[in-house]
């Protein structure tokens, strides 16, 4: 079930969450693809302190999305249950050699249960203009020391990280499936929505994302993940034409563009993608694994003419076919009717979502917004209501909302 608690804030505390956030979504960081880059720092963490678990996460309005993590499970942990937002709060380093001493953490569940932290070494990943965008972590199931050298190694390390954010940002290819990056294909499809504008020609968006891909990794290891999505991106690529745009938007999510396409026949492509993602197993080292994936799909209109409102649309369609059991094919004008057609702009802001005669308050974060519509991502969405108030504090916005499309995590609302 949904938690809800309440949560204030002074306006100069909203406005630094706001510059903060618009940093984070500057690098677009969030939910990209696995990185063994990343990964080698948390390895190099464990070996160089002797710990037992290390992180580079990164903190936005409402959750810790881990970049990098080694020793621990999940991928995220909610915002106000991290040791780390007390890090991005202040800005500082935070070393706790015991944390059943310390006020802040003695009596949190990952010190009183199973977990038993002990030790927490804290370090902000800061932008050049001074913004906390995350941390880089090094945890202990023991008490210990921690120096004046290590916490300059650990400063040193999260420099590094944050110059590998950066050098993401020039990569156009994702070096796993050969698809473009999220940066790049954002920056392709730029380009030919401007030449389908200028020459008044169709223009189709697919997103895909691949069902319980989470349970892939972990019933069968990373290396049989990375082969699934290998083997989807290649199927992809059979079907495509030489012109149309493929992109890794995340982990498990792609988007395809398809010019000179209309939504009837982006249904048609979408549809022999699905058939072909779910015709065989994916063999390996390992045991074959049956794959299927879950479509969304927009298009083109004279209201939509950008990407994000594109990709918004698709997400949400895509979304709905994941709630509606997954391996299907859905298409946005479908879910409300044609009438929740407002162009939607991507931000990266933090939401209250109000119910209960405004006595529950569950923290959102708003990434994507219309003057009809917003995109939202919860911790989790069971228990929300359907209808509910949609708070934007920093901006002064409250708005009544209805959801139009759901999964676990995501939710698309229309405005009142």
């Amino acid at each position: 079930m949904v938690q809800a608690r309440t949560f204030g804030r002074s306006s100069a505390e909203l406005q630094q969450e706001t510059a903060r956030l618009a940093a984070l979504d500057h690098l677009d960081i969030l939910d990209t693809p696995r990185d063994e880059s990343f990964e080698r720092y948390v390895r190099l963490i464990k070996e160089i302190f002797t710990v037992d678990i290390a992180i580079v996460s990164f903190m936005d309005a409402h959750r810790q999305w881990y970049k990098a993590c080694s020793g621990l499970g999940g991928d995220e942990v909610a915002r106000e249950d991290t040791f780390c937002r007390y890090v991005v709060d202040s800005g500082e380093a935070i070393i706790v050699p015991d944390t059943t001493k310390d006020s802040r953490f003695s009596g949190h569940p990952a010190v009183t249960g199973p977990e038993q932290i002990r030790f927490y070494a804290g370090m902000p990943l800061k932008t050049p203009q001074g913004y906390v965008v995350g941390t880089l972590c090094a945890i202990d199931r023991r008490t210990r020391s921690f120096s004046a050298r290590d916490a300059a190694i650990l400063k040193e390390l999260a420099e590094l990280v944050m110059d590998r954010v950066e050098l993401m940002e020039s990569a156009a290819t994702d070096s796993l499936t050969g698809a473009l990056t999220r940066r790049g294909f954002k920056k392709e499809a730029d380009q030919m929505i401007s030449l389908a504008l200028r020459h008044h020609h169709d223009l189709a968006c697919i997103v895909l994302d691949i069902d319980h891909f989470k349970a892939v990794n972990d019933t069968h290891g990373h290396a049989a993940g990375d082969a699934v999505l290998n083997a989807v991106a290649a199927k992809c690529r059979t079907a495509l034409r030489a012109g149309d745009l493929l992109g890794r938007l995340g982990g498990e999510e792609f988007a395809i563009l398809l010019p000179h396409v209309d939504r009837e026949g982006a249904m048609a492509v979408a549809e022999k993608l699905r058939a072909a993602v779910a015709s065989e197993p994916v063999n390996g080292q390992h045991d074959p694994i049956c794959v299927t994936a879950s479509f969304g799909l927009s298009s083109l209109s004279i209201v939509v003419k950008d990407i994000e409102t594109l990709l918004a649309q698709a997400d949400a369609a895509m979304y709905q076919a994941k709630h509606d059991g997954r391996n299907r094919c859905i298409v946005w004008g479908s879910l409300q009717g044609d009438h929740i057609t407002g162009a939607r702009r991507r931000v990266l802001k933090a939401g209250s979502i109000i119910f209960n005669s405004r006595r529950s308050v569950v923290d959102c974060t708003v990434r994507s917004l219309g003057s009809d519509s917003a995109g939202l991502v919860v911790t989790n969405s069971v228990g929300l209501p359907s209808e509910f108030l949609l708070a934007i504090k920093g901006d002064g916005f409250e708005t009544e909302c209805r959801v139009i499309a759901q999964d676990t995590q995501n939710l698309e609302v229309a405005f009142r």
